[in-house]
């Protein structure tokens, strides 16, 4: 198999409205991502991923894009992010880009001329019909809006500022193919691909996702931007299995390098319900299954997988399947291990290195999120207790993973200096914070720091395979083995004793968050133990 820089990269995604606040308005920007370049750096992660940073009137936080070549006001300009750009390469950091090509603003110059002049040839980067079918919006409601203006109604799976490009146009597909290559001649390293399975829809047939055409549109795409150049593409794929993953990353293809697959993720929620209706505790041993599918089917040379805990969609980790009380730290660490040390690329999410926790959101009145707002409406017109829906919002809102990082214990966790930030910063920054992670060397912060430096040197994280074990059901075993050498990766999910017998005799402790000689004298897990250790 041909090997890649992004084999042995670690990823970390930035939400640049929260990271870092360089001019005091309460909102992060470019310039502070710069700023914080040096401590990324220490991290030792390869490639940032930034959520939208283009021309924006920030309706879904800048995945309404009103410009694709300009840069949105809050965040800078242009020469800011020039500037961010040679920053990064000068500590051999790429910057990968949040490519958002299923939908724009309404406020983009294409959907204003469409909307304006049904007969210019903008009309048809649109959908238009004149009878709304069945579909519905992501963020609740019709997927139609009836437009006074021309007197139809266009497609939005998003917010209604967010209309659905037509992408059976081919003028519309050029201009897109252009615009990245406007991006990847300013030396970016590639593309997180924003819901790119949706960009095949025929709503027609009320085909959302995985339409027909899509490996086709992916493929020309390939061919006429990034397949000429050596960089990361990720598609985010709602729904993906194994087999469509390998249609998307096998090299054969030519399309894209990974995919982001939510299957993991799935388990937050409820079976076969709505996403606010969660699952109070983690289903480990349906977490092996789904694991252990997607390290075994997506087979080494016919595709490639991320890895990953957290988005800036997704609640924090730490406050959905770990502990925030006394195991904060260890069950943070063990997270990590087990992750991290499987086949694919990982991911980072800004505040994971610290162990950074979901937000005690009280009122709505706190709340940022489109999505979370939508449902909190409809949920209260029927009848919904509002401390059920806060719940809710506490547990799997979106905003839990938009609140401020959080560098140190002064003003605003050290994100801004302003009276008031975009959202508030999580009361508990005091203890949780990138100066005391960094003062003390048994911190999670030096855990990943470990394991992004071990993915970068260990050629046995890109080849080996994986074979899971059977153990006790809260108990996440599997070993790693190539020709040569084997690698026992194990962690207790959980804040009780598990029963683990292993012959550890010659063992080579790789990484850890525990001493190994108490597991291998008495055979058993104490809370959130997680450990690599090369076996003979």
């Amino acid at each position: 198999m041909q090997k890649y820089w992004w084999h042995k990269a670690t990823i970390y995604q930035i939400y640049p409205k929260s990271f870092m606040d360089s001019n005091g308005d309460g909102i992060g920007d470019l310039k502070g991502i710069t700023s914080k370049l040096d401590y990324l750096q220490k991290l030792g992660i390869t490639a940032l991923w930034l959520s939208p940073v283009y021309d924006s009137p920030m309706d879904d936080n800048g995945y309404d894009i009103a410009n694709y070549e300009a840069i949105a006001d809050i965040f800078g300009d242009m020469n800011d992010m020039d500037e961010l750009l040679a920053e990064a390469k000068k500590r051999d950091i790429k910057i990968i880009m949040d490519l958002v090509v299923n939908h724009t603003s309404d406020e983009h110059a294409w959907f204003i001329e469409a909307r304006d002049n049904p007969e210019s040839p903008e009309r048809d980067f649109y959908i238009w019909r004149d009878e709304p079918n069945e579909l519905v919006s992501i963020f609740s409601g019709s997927a139609w809006e009836y437009d006074e203006t021309s007197g139809q109604y266009y497609l939005h799976f998003f917010s209604k500022k967010q209309p659905d490009l037509n992408w059976e146009n081919p003028q519309l597909r050029q201009k897109i193919h252009d615009m990245m290559n406007f991006w990847i001649d300013k030396g970016i390293g590639g593309f997180r691909m924003d819901v790119i399975d949706m960009i095949g829809k025929i709503p027609d047939q009320l085909i959302d996702t995985n339409g027909p055409k899509l490996h086709d549109y992916i493929k020309e795409m390939n061919q006429a931007s990034f397949g000429k150049h050596d960089l990361l593409t990720v598609g985010e794929t709602w729904g993906a299995t194994p087999e469509i993953a390998k249609q998307y990353s096998n090299p054969d293809n030519q399309e894209l390098s990974m995919v982001f697959q939510f299957e993991h993720i799935g388990l937050q929620h409820k079976p076969d319900s709505p996403k606010w209706e969660y699952e109070k505790e983690l289903d480990v041993s349906a977490l092996k299954t789904i694991f252990n599918k997607w390290q075994t089917e997506l087979e080494l040379g016919e595709g490639w997988n991320s890895l990953f805990w957290n988005n800036h969609d997704l609640p924090r980790v730490l406050s959905m399947w770990g502990d925030t009380g006394a195991y904060r730290e260890k069950s943070a660490k063990a997270l990590a291990i087990l992750l991290h040390l499987m086949r694919g690329t990982p991911y980072i999410y800004q505040g994971e290195e610290i162990g950074m926790t979901n937000y005690p959101f009280q009122t709505l009145d706190e709340v940022n999120d489109i999505e979370s707002l939508n449902n909190a409406k409809e949920a209260l017109e029927k009848g919904m207790p509002l401390e059920v829906i806060m719940d809710q919002i506490r547990h799997v809102g979106r905003d839990n993973a938009r609140t401020p990082m959080q560098w140190d214990t002064s003003q605003n966790a050290g994100f801004s200096t302003a009276d008031k930030t975009w959202l508030a910063v999580n009361p508990n920054y005091k203890d949780i914070n990138v100066a005391s992670a960094l003062a003390n060397p048994d911190s999670i912060f030096y855990t990943y720091q470990k394991l992004i430096e071990l993915r970068k040197t260990q050629d046995w994280l890109i080849d080996a395979d994986f074979e899971l074990l059977e153990t006790a059901d809260k108990v996440f075993a599997y070993i790693r083995k190539t020709q040569d050498s084997s690698y026992l990766v194990a962690v207790n999910l959980s804040d009780q004793e598990q029963d683990f017998a292993y012959d550890f005799d010659g063992a080579e402790v790789i990484i850890a968050n525990t001493e190994l000689e108490p597991i291998a004298d008495q055979g058993k897990l104490q809370a959130w133990d997680a450990f690599c250790v090369k076996v003979i």
